[in-house]
């Protein structure tokens, strides 16, 4: 096996992923690979929608051979998509969905590719290739991209393999999160791929097909999600499928709901911690506590202005938009991001720590505080906060928060709803509780 190889399988017979209930060897994902790259258009950036993480996975590698730079940017807003156009000129979309509609020059996954069977190996990428940007929604809303060469990709998806304990030929993974998340991309496309693991091809969402999509996988079993999708699992009716090891990335987990999966999935839940700028950074496992332990050769340190990592496949040193406690440059503490640190009458804290609370409280489904954007002079600032909690009222979750929080966080108002509009990630745009917070308005 080369060092940067696509693939680590040993084999050709290898197991690479399963789809639809049939198990796809890595001399057919090679040859699929290695047919679609004879077809790709010169173009220099792509856009990979597909849905299907098989073939995202198809659509990446041939990419990949074909020195075309993927693009992952945080959602396809028709505005997003305008911009990716001003910053990457010749930008196409490939997509597995015949009824995509998008401003972009289109191609379609093929239904069959020639030549998909019969094919041992691929072409070993440059490690110094631009890969991937990676982008984040920026200050002002215009994508910002990070560049990921393949040569960081690949050790950042070893290094994580290592810390979770990837066996080649054993374990299979169950993705909740979309391929096209930098999470996503990371622990459910190149994690399996660089440690000789297979993948389930499909990206459930509602707890019956995330459970039956488990019970169909082989092997030792885990699976990939997020805060949202694990509550959404434990307030299911019936019983939950056993796993090998859980992992959960996106927000931090209250410890209650770290114990609650551990033991009803029967597994070990390891939290990722890490940014889109520099990639996964570290873990912990949050029944054990809060303190979080970087993958070898990663460290952390004080800087003038925050908190820095490098080393290990971290490229150069970057800034992390966090607030850390440090034990050591690879043990800290996460206090919250530092663009939610509020400061309310001369008293500061994080949204991050006050949505830990309120989530953190028995009978609380979901909750999210929110800070609003203008405050009138001279006038105190009032927190809103929005909570799925069947079986509580207004007053038993002010009761709870009052014994968590300073008098000066409590939310006002506080809006029990039915559900938050949070997307495939589980995250909560601001636009999304803009228009939420519109609807309860105009029924009040």
């Amino acid at each position: 096996m080369a060092e940067f190889s696509i693939l680590t399988h040993s084999s050709p017979g290898d197991v690479v992923a399963y789809r639809k209930g049939r198990a796809i060897s890595a001399r057919e994902f090679s040859g699929e690979v290695a047919s679609l790259a004879e077809r790709l258009p010169e173009r220099p950036f792509i856009l990979n929608d597909c849905t299907d993480r098989y073939r995202f996975a198809v659509v990446f590698a041939a990419a990949l051979l074909r020195r075309q730079v993927a693009l992952l940017p945080p959602t396809l807003t028709p505005e997003t998509v305008r911009r990716l156009v001003g910053l990457f000129p010749g930008v196409y979309c490939l997509t597995d969905d015949p009824d995509r509609e998008i401003e972009l020059p289109l191609e379609h996954y093929p239904e069959a590719s020639s030549g998909a069977l019969g094919y041992d190996g691929l072409p070993v990428p440059d490690p110094e290739q631009l890969a991937a940007y990676a982008l984040t929604s920026g200050s002002t809303g215009v994508p910002v991209p990070h560049a990921k060469t393949w040569g960081s990709l690949v050790r950042s998806a070893r290094a994580e393999g290592r810390r979770l304990g990837m066996v080649a030929g054993r374990h299979t993974l169950v993705g909740t999160v979309p391929a096209q998340h930098m999470y996503g991309f990371e622990s459910t496309v190149l994690l399996p791929l660089q440690n000789g693991a297979a993948f389930s091809a499909a990206r459930p969402f509602y707890p019956a097909d995330i459970c039956a999509e488990i019970e169909r996988m082989p092997g030792a079993r885990v699976l990939v999600t997020t805060p949202f999708h694990l509550r959404t699992l434990l307030n299911a009716e019936g019983g939950l499928p056993a796993v090998d090891l859980l992992v959960s990335a996106t927000a931090a987990l209250p410890p209650q709901l770290a114990q609650a999966a551990e033991s009803r999935f029967r597994a070990p839940l390891l939290e990722i911690y890490g940014c889109t700028e520099a990639g996964q950074l570290a873990t912990r496992r949050p029944v054990q506590g809060p303190e979080w332990r970087t993958f070898p050769g990663i460290s952390i340190s004080r800087a003038a202005d925050g908190f820095r990592a490098r080393g290990g496949h971290v490229a150069g040193e970057i800034r992390l938009d966090d607030m850390l406690e440090l034990q050591s440059p690879e043990r800290f503490v996460w206090l919250g991001r530092s663009s939610d640190m509020i400061n309310i009458a001369g008293k500061r804290t994080s949204l991050a720590y006050l949505n830990y609370q309120v989530s953190s409280i028995p009978g609380v489904v979901d909750a999210v505080f929110v800070m609003p954007e203008e405050t009138e002079a001279g006038s105190v600032t009032r927190l809103t906060a929005y909570a799925v909690a069947p079986g509580l009222t207004s007053a038993d979750l002010m009761q709870a928060l009052r014994e968590r929080l300073d008098p000066a966080f409590l939310p006002r108002p506080l809006h029990l709803v039915a559900s938050l509009p949070r997307n495939s990630t589980g995250k909560l745009p601001r636009s999304a509780l803009a228009a939420l917070t519109e609807c309860l308005k105009e029924a009040s």
